[in-house]
Protein backbone atom coordinates (compact mmCIF):
# COMPACT_ATOMS: atom_id res chain seq x y z
CA UNK A 1 0.00 0.00 0.00
CA UNK A 2 1.42 3.43 -0.92
CA UNK A 3 2.30 5.94 1.77
CA UNK A 4 -0.18 8.67 0.84
CA UNK A 5 1.16 12.21 1.02
CA UNK A 6 -1.43 14.50 -0.61
CA UNK A 7 -5.22 14.80 -0.47
CA UNK A 8 -7.25 17.09 -2.76
CA UNK A 9 -10.86 17.86 -1.80
CA UNK A 10 -13.49 19.64 -3.85
CA UNK A 11 -15.78 21.87 -1.76
CA UNK A 12 -19.38 22.08 -3.03
CA UNK A 13 -21.10 18.70 -2.87
CA UNK A 14 -17.94 17.05 -1.54
CA UNK A 15 -17.18 18.92 1.69
CA UNK A 16 -20.24 21.17 1.87
CA UNK A 17 -23.66 19.53 2.19
CA UNK A 18 -26.81 20.88 0.45
CA UNK A 19 -27.79 22.63 3.70
CA UNK A 20 -24.45 24.43 3.74
CA UNK A 21 -22.81 22.44 6.51
CA UNK A 22 -19.64 20.40 6.99
CA UNK A 23 -20.29 16.99 8.54
CA UNK A 24 -18.39 16.18 11.71
CA UNK A 25 -17.12 13.02 10.02
CA UNK A 26 -15.56 15.15 7.28
CA UNK A 27 -13.75 17.30 9.84
CA UNK A 28 -12.48 14.20 11.61
CA UNK A 29 -11.33 12.66 8.32
CA UNK A 30 -9.27 15.78 7.50
CA UNK A 31 -7.74 15.82 11.01
CA UNK A 32 -6.76 12.15 10.85
CA UNK A 33 -5.27 12.57 7.38
CA UNK A 34 -3.21 15.54 8.57
CA UNK A 35 -2.06 13.58 11.62
CA UNK A 36 -0.69 10.96 9.25
CA UNK A 37 1.38 13.64 7.52
CA UNK A 38 -0.87 13.99 4.48
CA UNK A 39 -0.85 17.48 2.90
CA UNK A 40 -4.50 18.49 2.46
CA UNK A 41 -5.58 20.88 -0.30
CA UNK A 42 -8.99 22.35 -1.01
CA UNK A 43 -9.59 22.30 -4.77
CA UNK A 44 -12.53 24.37 -5.90
CA UNK A 45 -14.11 26.43 -8.63
CA UNK A 46 -14.73 29.11 -6.02
CA UNK A 47 -12.45 32.15 -5.68
CA UNK A 48 -9.91 31.80 -2.90
CA UNK A 49 -10.89 35.12 -1.36
CA UNK A 50 -14.32 33.67 -0.53
CA UNK A 51 -13.40 30.33 1.08
CA UNK A 52 -11.47 31.43 4.18
CA UNK A 53 -14.26 30.39 6.60
CA UNK A 54 -14.27 26.85 5.15
CA UNK A 55 -10.49 26.59 5.18
CA UNK A 56 -10.32 27.88 8.75
CA UNK A 57 -12.98 25.42 9.94
CA UNK A 58 -10.96 22.54 8.46
CA UNK A 59 -7.56 23.99 9.49
CA UNK A 60 -6.37 23.83 5.88
CA UNK A 61 -3.98 26.45 4.49
CA UNK A 62 -3.30 25.05 1.01
CA UNK A 63 -5.84 25.72 -1.73
CA UNK A 64 -6.50 25.54 -5.46
CA UNK A 65 -9.15 28.00 -6.65
CA UNK A 66 -10.84 29.19 -9.84
CA UNK A 67 -10.89 25.61 -11.22
CA UNK A 68 -7.11 25.43 -11.22
CA UNK A 69 -6.07 28.94 -12.22
CA UNK A 70 -4.56 29.96 -8.88
CA UNK A 71 -3.03 27.98 -6.01
CA UNK A 72 -1.55 28.94 -2.65
CA UNK A 73 0.08 27.18 0.26
CA UNK A 74 0.07 29.29 3.38
CA UNK A 75 1.36 32.72 2.36
CA UNK A 76 3.07 31.40 -0.79
CA UNK A 77 1.57 31.76 -4.26
CA UNK A 78 2.23 28.50 -6.10
CA UNK A 79 0.99 29.75 -9.50
CA UNK A 80 -1.53 32.11 -11.12
CA UNK A 81 -2.86 31.85 -14.70
CA UNK A 82 -5.26 34.59 -15.90
CA UNK A 83 -7.64 34.02 -18.80
CA UNK A 84 -7.02 35.31 -22.30
CA UNK A 85 -8.41 38.84 -22.74
CA UNK A 86 -10.15 37.94 -25.99
CA UNK A 87 -11.97 35.04 -24.34
CA UNK A 88 -13.21 37.30 -21.54
CA UNK A 89 -14.36 39.96 -24.00
CA UNK A 90 -16.14 37.44 -26.22
CA UNK A 91 -17.93 35.68 -23.36
CA UNK A 92 -19.22 38.86 -21.77
CA UNK A 93 -20.49 39.90 -25.21
CA UNK A 94 -22.29 36.57 -25.78
CA UNK A 95 -23.80 36.72 -22.30
CA UNK A 96 -25.18 40.21 -22.92
CA UNK A 97 -26.64 39.22 -26.30
CA UNK A 98 -28.51 36.21 -24.90
CA UNK A 99 -29.71 37.48 -21.53
CA UNK A 100 -27.18 35.55 -19.48
CA UNK A 101 -25.16 36.90 -16.58
CA UNK A 102 -21.56 36.26 -15.61
CA UNK A 103 -19.36 36.38 -12.56
CA UNK A 104 -15.74 37.08 -13.41
CA UNK A 105 -13.17 36.39 -10.73
CA UNK A 106 -9.89 38.10 -9.95
CA UNK A 107 -7.66 37.21 -7.02
CA UNK A 108 -9.44 39.83 -4.88
CA UNK A 109 -13.00 40.37 -6.11
CA UNK A 110 -16.00 38.93 -7.94
CA UNK A 111 -16.99 41.13 -10.86
CA UNK A 112 -20.64 40.92 -11.91
CA UNK A 113 -22.12 41.86 -15.28
CA UNK A 114 -25.17 43.20 -13.41
CA UNK A 115 -26.50 43.69 -9.90
CA UNK A 116 -30.12 43.39 -11.07
CA UNK A 117 -30.43 39.68 -11.82
CA UNK A 118 -32.46 37.44 -9.44
CA UNK A 119 -30.60 34.36 -10.73
CA UNK A 120 -27.22 35.97 -10.15
CA UNK A 121 -28.22 37.19 -6.70
CA UNK A 122 -29.41 33.69 -5.82
CA UNK A 123 -26.00 32.34 -6.86
CA UNK A 124 -24.16 34.88 -4.70
CA UNK A 125 -26.39 34.17 -1.71
CA UNK A 126 -26.11 30.38 -2.04
CA UNK A 127 -22.30 30.44 -2.14
CA UNK A 128 -21.87 33.35 0.30
CA UNK A 129 -19.98 35.55 -2.16
CA UNK A 130 -19.53 39.01 -0.63
CA UNK A 131 -16.63 40.76 -2.37
CA UNK A 132 -18.69 41.83 -5.37
CA UNK A 133 -18.16 44.70 -7.80
CA UNK A 134 -19.59 45.68 -11.17
CA UNK A 135 -17.49 44.36 -14.06
CA UNK A 136 -15.61 46.90 -16.18
CA UNK A 137 -13.09 46.41 -18.97
CA UNK A 138 -10.32 47.66 -16.67
CA UNK A 139 -10.02 44.23 -15.05
CA UNK A 140 -10.26 42.16 -18.24
CA UNK A 141 -6.61 41.12 -18.11
CA UNK A 142 -6.83 39.96 -14.47
CA UNK A 143 -9.69 37.46 -14.76
CA UNK A 144 -8.85 34.00 -13.37
CA UNK A 145 -12.22 32.35 -13.89
CA UNK A 146 -15.76 32.83 -15.17
CA UNK A 147 -19.09 31.37 -14.11
CA UNK A 148 -22.07 31.86 -16.41
CA UNK A 149 -25.51 32.15 -14.82
CA UNK A 150 -29.11 31.89 -16.08
CA UNK A 151 -28.11 29.72 -19.06
CA UNK A 152 -31.10 27.61 -20.20
CA UNK A 153 -32.17 25.23 -22.92
CA UNK A 154 -28.82 24.12 -24.30
CA UNK A 155 -27.56 27.70 -24.65
CA UNK A 156 -24.26 26.60 -23.07
CA UNK A 157 -23.34 25.48 -26.60
CA UNK A 158 -23.06 29.16 -27.60
CA UNK A 159 -19.81 29.35 -25.64
CA UNK A 160 -18.27 26.04 -26.59
CA UNK A 161 -17.42 27.24 -30.09
CA UNK A 162 -14.39 28.93 -28.51
CA UNK A 163 -11.40 26.57 -28.91
CA UNK A 164 -9.63 24.98 -25.97
CA UNK A 165 -12.36 25.03 -23.35
CA UNK A 166 -15.60 23.48 -22.19
CA UNK A 167 -18.40 24.36 -19.79
CA UNK A 168 -19.06 22.42 -16.59
CA UNK A 169 -22.49 22.59 -14.95
CA UNK A 170 -22.28 23.77 -11.34
CA UNK A 171 -23.29 20.76 -9.22
CA UNK A 172 -25.10 22.67 -6.46
CA UNK A 173 -28.82 22.36 -5.74
CA UNK A 174 -30.70 25.36 -7.10
CA UNK A 175 -27.86 26.46 -9.38
CA UNK A 176 -28.25 23.99 -12.24
CA UNK A 177 -28.46 26.72 -14.88
CA UNK A 178 -24.96 27.90 -13.98
CA UNK A 179 -21.75 26.81 -15.71
CA UNK A 180 -18.06 27.15 -14.93
CA UNK A 181 -15.81 27.93 -17.89
CA UNK A 182 -13.00 25.35 -17.88
CA UNK A 183 -9.90 25.80 -20.01
CA UNK A 184 -8.30 22.65 -21.41
CA UNK A 185 -4.87 23.90 -20.33
CA UNK A 186 -6.03 25.27 -16.94
CA UNK A 187 -8.09 22.98 -14.75
CA UNK A 188 -7.96 21.23 -11.40
CA UNK A 189 -6.12 18.25 -12.85
CA UNK A 190 -3.29 20.32 -14.30
CA UNK A 191 -3.09 22.26 -11.02
CA UNK A 192 -2.84 19.02 -9.04
CA UNK A 193 -0.10 17.72 -11.35
CA UNK A 194 1.85 20.97 -10.98
CA UNK A 195 1.63 20.79 -7.19
CA UNK A 196 2.60 17.13 -7.01
CA UNK A 197 5.65 17.84 -9.16
CA UNK A 198 6.60 20.84 -7.02
CA UNK A 199 6.28 18.80 -3.82
CA UNK A 200 8.02 15.74 -5.28
CA UNK A 201 4.99 13.50 -4.67
CA UNK A 202 4.27 10.67 -7.14
CA UNK A 203 0.76 10.48 -8.57
CA UNK A 204 0.27 7.12 -6.85
CA UNK A 205 0.64 8.76 -3.43
CA UNK A 206 -2.13 11.32 -4.01
CA UNK A 207 -5.89 11.09 -3.40
CA UNK A 208 -8.78 13.23 -4.66
CA UNK A 209 -12.52 13.51 -4.02
CA UNK A 210 -15.03 15.33 -6.23
CA UNK A 211 -18.63 15.41 -7.39
CA UNK A 212 -18.82 17.68 -10.45
CA UNK A 213 -17.66 17.52 -14.05
CA UNK A 214 -15.07 20.20 -13.24
CA UNK A 215 -13.42 17.52 -11.05
CA UNK A 216 -12.85 14.96 -13.80
CA UNK A 217 -9.31 16.08 -14.66
CA UNK A 218 -8.38 16.14 -10.98
CA UNK A 219 -9.63 12.60 -10.47
CA UNK A 220 -7.47 11.42 -13.35
CA UNK A 221 -4.38 13.20 -11.97
CA UNK A 222 -4.08 11.10 -8.79
CA UNK A 223 -3.62 7.48 -7.87
CA UNK A 224 -6.75 7.09 -5.75
CA UNK A 225 -9.83 8.99 -6.94
CA UNK A 226 -13.30 9.03 -5.41
CA UNK A 227 -16.58 10.24 -6.91
CA UNK A 228 -19.13 11.18 -4.26
CA UNK A 229 -22.42 9.28 -4.25
CA UNK A 230 -24.20 12.52 -5.12
CA UNK A 231 -21.96 13.20 -8.11
CA UNK A 232 -23.05 14.23 -11.55
CA UNK A 233 -23.56 10.76 -13.12
CA UNK A 234 -21.14 11.63 -15.91
CA UNK A 235 -18.30 11.81 -13.36
CA UNK A 236 -18.37 8.19 -12.20
CA UNK A 237 -16.44 6.87 -15.19
CA UNK A 238 -13.50 9.17 -14.36
CA UNK A 239 -13.10 7.94 -10.78
CA UNK A 240 -11.38 4.80 -9.54
CA UNK A 241 -13.83 4.51 -6.64
CA UNK A 242 -17.37 5.54 -5.79
CA UNK A 243 -18.01 6.56 -2.19
CA UNK A 244 -21.16 7.56 -0.30
CA UNK A 245 -22.90 10.94 -0.52
CA UNK A 246 -21.64 14.15 1.04
CA UNK A 247 -24.48 13.76 3.57
CA UNK A 248 -23.41 10.18 4.32
CA UNK A 249 -19.76 10.66 5.34
CA UNK A 250 -18.46 10.26 1.80
CA UNK A 251 -14.95 11.55 2.44
CA UNK A 252 -14.61 9.63 5.70
CA UNK A 253 -15.83 6.38 4.16
CA UNK A 254 -13.56 6.75 1.17
CA UNK A 255 -10.47 7.38 3.26
CA UNK A 256 -11.41 4.48 5.51
CA UNK A 257 -11.12 2.08 2.56
CA UNK A 258 -7.52 3.25 2.19
CA UNK A 259 -6.76 2.76 5.88
CA UNK A 260 -6.23 6.49 6.50
CA UNK A 261 -9.07 6.98 9.00
CA UNK A 262 -10.40 4.67 11.69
Amino acid sequence: MPEYKALFLDIDGTIITPDDQIEESTKQAVVQAQEKGIHVFLATGRPLHEISPIADELHVTSMIGYNGAYAVSGDEDLFKMPMDRTLVENFTKIAKQHGHEAILFTSRHNYLTTFDSPALNQFLKKLHFHKNKLYTSEVTGKILGITLVNVHGGEDSLYETYPGLHLSQVNVDGLRHSYDVIRDTVNKGIAVSKILKKLGIPKEEAIAFGDGINDKEMLKAVGESFAMGNSNPKLFSFAKHRTTKVTESGIYNGLKTLGIVE
